[in-house]
């Protein structure tokens, strides 16, 4: 039996086959859930490619996180598919240009309102969306990149995450009772089509290969899949409101 057997996985911001999100759905299959994707609009068409190719082509259920008609019906639609969810993870994250690259201390409110929205308060309202159908036991994961500093052109989406950080503890607060986990994965930097869109990605490459004691390989998603895949897990019975950094240590190194 795999650590996932006989549960059923939902998995948002599956995009490529080179996303986090995409491996986290491979392996869990792998490990016998039954996974069920997100997607809207244009990326529609990507995240059907990308189920084609997981290990069992996985359905995929239309969900723009910033639309109050699909979060209201979500659950009702995930009907379709399942009885209940034992595990959702949340791989959603988007700035607007103007928020990012440099340009802190001009952006405007309404593109920085774009990003808490669409990068931290989806993870509170795509967990709501789906309580109806989490049961006892049920866990959420969340993809971070570490908040507790500021990185060089990162920006308005640095303050998103460090939102998301605080919303995932507020969340294991309240759901606690619920017998619902919610924890965290602050991944090291890798290439994928959203890393693609950050101006100055290649800083944060700099700073991986000079500092991770364990080395970081930018084009390998499976680590942080794999801990995501754990955290869904039953292993983590008792763990909830927690950040696993999978970065190979660079967190815990100074300057």
């Amino acid at each position: 039996m795999g650590l996932l057997t006989d549960k059923t996985v939902v998995v948002t911001g599956v995009l490529t086959d080179q996303s986090i999100a995409f491996h986290i759905a491979r392996l869990a299959q792998e490990e016998g859930a039954s996974v069920i994707l997100t997607s809207f609009g244009r990326t529609m068409s990507l995240t059907k490619r990308s189920a084609s190719r997981l290990p069992t082509e996985a359905p995929i259920v239309e969900l723009d996180v910033t639309d109050d008609e699909h979060l209201g019906s979500f659950a009702e639609r995930l009907g379709e598919h399942c009885d209940t969810v034992e595990g959702l993870v949340h791989s959603i994250g988007f700035a607007p240009e103007a928020a990012l690259g440099g340009n802190f201390l001009n952006t405007t409110w309404p593109d920085v309102a774009t990003a808490m929205q669409v990068s931290a308060y989806s993870l509170a309202s795509l967990t709501m969306a789906t309580k109806p159908r989490l049961v006892a036991g049920s866990s959420v994961v969340g993809l971070d990149f570490d908040a507790t500093v500021a990185w060089p052109t990162y920006d308005w989406m640095g303050v998103a995450k460090a939102a998301l950080e605080s919303t995932s503890r507020y969340l294991a607060r309240d759901l606690g009772g619920d017998g619902i986990r919610v924890n965290l994965v602050a991944a090291g930097p890798i290439r994928t089509m959203a890393a693609k869109s950050i101006p100055g990605f290649d800083e944060f490459e700099k700073v991986w290969q000079e500092r991770a004691p364990l080395g970081w390989d930018l084009t390998d998603p499976t680590p942080a899949a794999q801990a995501c895949v754990a955290l869904l897990s039953p292993w983590f019975a008792a763990t909830t409101g927690e950040i696993v950094h999978v970065d190979g240590g660079v967190h815990s190194q100074g300057a």
